[in-house]
């Protein structure tokens, strides 16, 4: 070296060496009875894909361990543990288009993970307590949820008309359809009638939607729960259908309007469609259906400006008014809304208005903004006064709601209701590679759990796992599987043969981390109660209506069922940004996939992780350049030198600039990485770094306190850092650096000097300068003279501690 201006550190060797100590000295392994100060720092587990680890999983994974570090350096038992959600439709059909076994191909994309990547970025990971979900040891406890769930009537069976994925050749669940498209394949989903297995995650609509009141997480994914569950309130009413005994039940979110029903429109899969019809009728109406039934909702909610539908041939009777109103049947009527019925109220919905002028159906104004009648060339949908309306004339429209609600209950004919958009969980998949559902099917006896003794249910090698489309898991191929004997009365009997949603799998498994060795067990009373809810939990905000709600889901049901003391599995939740590169978002068609063992190989994983969470708040993400990640590689360079020079000084720091600024910046640093804004966090560190070098002396005080806080960002760096200033210890027994808020008092700003706007200089100035001064000061200013010289000035503007503006 020719010098120490090019003295850069080896990353290679340094971070070999600091895992291995890591490693040998089980620094990350926590002793999960004895911590007095626990703190559970969980990140979403990966899916472990034959590509690898990708760089959005860098991404997650560094801002996780970041806010763990900097937990553990403040003194906290930090638990990081990590698995692999190794089920499900990805990995299986990745084998099939392997022409391997997923058996096969899944613990090898689990090694090539945990041993050629995760072990490598720098991580506190508790390898110790590894999960992995297609372990039997693991899967013997998601069966053991379920048998909970089913003992206590929250799971069922049902003939249902669900989610059929023809690509992936199996039901998805309503949150696993996105825009009408499989999110597994982007496959158009299509309509299918089946007997499927479901959670009652209805049962918890209210709880789970009146906690979100009251959670620790990102808005973002708070408003994506609440409005998934889609809470509503309104009116059940019951319009008697005319020649028979049955009843049309309708919510209404707008029972006010009642008396300007002028008909119905039941979705075309409603159970009293083909009863109302007369014969007269039946060949239209059920042309209309087939036809109807054959689009996906998405197509409806986009062709439902162009309104189609036929009359049923059959009348209701308006409970309001003792009308007969016609029922129709449509498309733009969703049966997994509400109840698959609504009352028609031209005068006061766009779409029904629409419709009702497209079939020439009467239209009846009963809310008027000036309690006067109008003729209407639209819908009115506002409040106003009551008219057309019987008794209730006269009132606005917002009292109306309530006692018209109430003189239906008092008739018998209705009732104050609350309605979600949530469905129950549909958690039965026509696949192979998943925990067998733990059931057996008895004619005698009926649906049976699998005795818990019995568990788990393995899952059987086949060499023949495709599915065939025909709506029946892989495992019904399998007699020697099939065929069983009852729990209850010893006869012949037939297990299940669907498998479990993966969904189910990751819904539980930060219960299991803190317990994994416990074998009799899915988790330790006093284990959980000592680690559990979840301290901090980041990761993306794709989950939020997927994984995050049954977590809630399942956290609560195991609560009411008396395992646990706590309804709500995650203290705080925080959703992180996404990753783009150069511009547009990562794919491989683009070529633009950023591979992250390339940058750990070439500028170590301290410097990628830097980069990453240089790029921008870590909850927005940012766009990924190449060429950027070579200026925090200099950052972290210079720093090295600084440790290097061997002429550090010892002597307490004596320059008041210095002394502020190091105080400033332990504040701003902690108060941003609480924040989980790392992005300026490390801005502040790096204009520490800057005024350490621009002083004629280099205290070791101020060094160590930077290499502290590093550590975070760089484990690697500042453990090799905190060997060479002298220490013997790990970095962490440091701990965190204080700041004193009486320090951080400047004797001078940066004034910057405007002219119309633009920023022509900038001068050091005293905190306690007049106006007059300041203004003085900008003008006098060589550069901002040749921008004002013969030139009338108009107005100069101060802004205290800032700038001075000069308008010419």
């Amino acid at each position: 070296m020719s010098g120490k201006s090019e003295v850069k550190y080896d990353h290679r060797e340094i971070e070999k060496k600091w895992r291995e100590r890591w490693s040998k000295r089980g620094d990350y392994k926590i002793d999960m009875d004895k911590a007095q100060r626990p703190f559970y720092n969980l990140m979403m587990f990966p899916y472990p894909s034959a590509e690898g680890l990708h760089v959005g999983n860098v991404y997650a994974f560094t801002g996780s361990d970041i806010y763990g570090r900097f937990m553990k350096m403040c003194g906290y038992d930090v638990f990081e543990p990590i698995g692999f959600d190794a089920f499900g439709m990805h990995s299986e059909n990745f084998a099939i288009s392997k022409g391997v076994h997923p058996a096969q191909l899944v613990p090898e994309n689990i090694s090539n993970f945990r041993d050629n990547q995760l072990k490598l970025i720098g991580n506190m990971f508790d390898w110790s307590r590894q999960v992995d979900t297609t372990d039997k040891n693991y899967y013997k406890w998601t069966q053991w949820i379920f048998v909970q769930l089913f003992k206590n009537n929250l799971a069922y069976q049902e003939e249902a008309s669900v989610n059929w994925c023809p690509s992936c050749k199996t039901v998805l669940a309503s949150e696993q359809v996105i825009s009408e498209k499989c999110e597994r394949c982007s496959s158009t989903v299509t309509r299918k009638k089946m007997l499927q297995w479901f959670f009652r995650i209805t049962k918890y609509a209210e709880r789970l939607n009146a906690n979100l009141d009251t959670i620790d997480w990102s808005d973002i994914t708070v408003s994506a729960q609440r409005n998934w569950i889609g809470k509503s309130q309104g009116a059940d009413i019951d319009f008697a259908v005319s020649g028979c005994d049955e009843k049309l039940r309708v919510f209404t979110t707008r029972p006010d309007t009642i008396f300007g029903a002028t008909y119905m429109v039941l979705a075309p899969e409603h159970p009293l469609v083909e009863k109302i019809t007369p014969p007269e009728q039946k060949n239209t109406v059920e042309s209309y259906v087939r036809e109807a039934v054959s689009k996906s909702e998405q197509e409806r909610i986009e062709e439902a400006g162009e309104k189609t539908g036929v009359f049923t041939g059959g009348y209701a009777v308006n409970p309001a008014n003792g009308k007969q109103i016609p029922i129709w049947v449509a498309d733009y009527v969703l049966i997994g809304y509400g109840t698959g019925a609504i009352m028609a109220v031209p005068a006061h919905d766009e779409r029904d208005f629409e419709f009702a002028t497209e079939f020439n159906l009467p239209i009846v104004e009963v809310i008027s903004p000036d309690g006067t009648s109008h003729t209407l060339k639209e819908a009115y949908s506002g409040e106003g006064i009551m008219i057309n309306s019987g008794e209730f004339n006269g009132i606005t429209s917002q009292e109306a709601i309530g006692k018209i609600t109430g003189w239906f209950a008092e008739r018998g004919k209705g009732k104050k209701s609350v309605n979600y958009r949530l469905r129950d969980w549909c958690i039965s998949r026509q696949r192979y590679w998943g925990p067998p559902i733990p059931v057996i099917h008895c004619k005698s006896c009926g649906p049976q759990a699998v005795p818990e003794s019995d568990l788990p249910v393995l899952l059987p090698e086949m060499d023949d796992f495709r599915p065939d489309g025909s709506g029946r898991s892989p495992l019904s191929r399998n007699e020697d599987f099939v065929n069983t004997t009852c729990p209850q009365c010893g006869g012949p009997a037939r297990r299940e043969t669907d498998v479990m949603d993966n969904f189910l799998d990751s819904a539980w498994y930060f219960f299991r981390y803190p317990s994994t060795e416990f074998d009799d067990m899915p988790f330790d009373r006093e284990r959980t109660k000592k680690w559990l809810p979840v301290d901090m939990y980041i990761g993306g905000n794709e989950h939020a209506v997927l994984h995050l709600l049954y977590t809630r889901f399942i956290t609560m049901a195991l609560k009411d069922m008396g395992y646990i003391e706590f309804d709500e599995p995650f203290k705080c939740f925080r959703a992180h940004g996404l990753i783009i590169k150069d511009g547009t978002k990562m794919s491989k068609s683009r070529g633009n996939v950023v591979t992250p063992d390339t940058f750990i190989a070439k500028y170590g994983a301290d410097c990628f992780r830097t980069y990453l969470m240089f790029l921008g708040p870590y909850t927005l993400g940012g766009d990924f350049q190449d060429k950027g990640i070579t200026g925090v590689r200099r950052f972290y360079d210079r720093i090295y030198r600084l440790a290097c020079t061997g002429n550090l000084s010892t002597i307490s720091l004596e320059d008041k600039k210095l002394i502020t600024l190091l105080h400033k910046t332990v504040r701003d640093v902690t108060k941003h990485i609480q924040n989980l804004e790392y992005n300026t966090a490390i801005a502040f560190m790096m204009e520490f770094l800057n005024e350490i070098n621009r002083q004629d002396i280099v205290y070791k005080e101020a060094v160590e306190i930077l290499v502290r806080l590093i550590e975070p960002f760089a484990p690697h760096l500042s453990e090799e850092l905190w060997e060479m200033l002298g220490y013997k210890e790990s970095i962490f027994t440091a701990g965190w650096p204080e700041w004193d808020e009486s320090k951080i008092v400047f004797d001078t700003f940066e004034l910057v000097a405007q002219v119309n706007g633009k920023i022509r200089a900038a001068m050091e100035a005293p905190m306690d300068i007049s106006s007059e001064d300041a203004i003085a000061l900008a003008t006098s200013h060589t550069n901002v003279q040749r921008f004002i010289e013969g030139k009338p000035i108009r107005k100069t503007i101060y802004v205290p501690g800032k700038l001075v503006n000069i308008v010419v």
